[in-house]
């Protein structure tokens, strides 16, 4: 029989299961579109719903590495998200406030 994850988990020494614990919040800080809808629960077919898009669209722009930000922004809202872009220098993180008021666009 298998064991259960919360059982394996309790047998791990409290430096293991900090070390597991920030790896997994790591993992999760940074992923991509797919993984990202996947693990809200959604499929590509229900965003395609919200988008008032075909299902192809959702799958396309998914395995895009370049978009307008319109676009990521309206997939990201349509997760339920909020879209933010920050720029990251050595002496600090700036949000830039520019893409605050973009309007949903289509998939482009």
């Amino acid at each position: 029989m298998a064991n259960k994850f919360s059982e394996l988990r309790s047998r791990m020494s409290p430096q293991a299961q900090a070390r597991a614990a920030d790896k997994a919040t790591r993992m999760l800080a940074e992923m991509p579109l797919n993984e990202l809808r996947q693990a809200r629960g959604l499929s590509q077919k229900m965003l395609s719903d919200v988008l008032h898009v075909q299902q192809p669209s959702i799958a396309k722009m998914e395995k895009r590495t370049d978009m307008y930000l319109s676009t990521l922004r309206s997939h990201i809202e349509a997760m339920g998200g909020q879209l933010e872009v920050v720029a990251r220098f050595p002496d600090g993180a700036v949000k830039i406030s520019n893409f605050g008021d973009l309007g949903s666009a289509s998939m482009g």
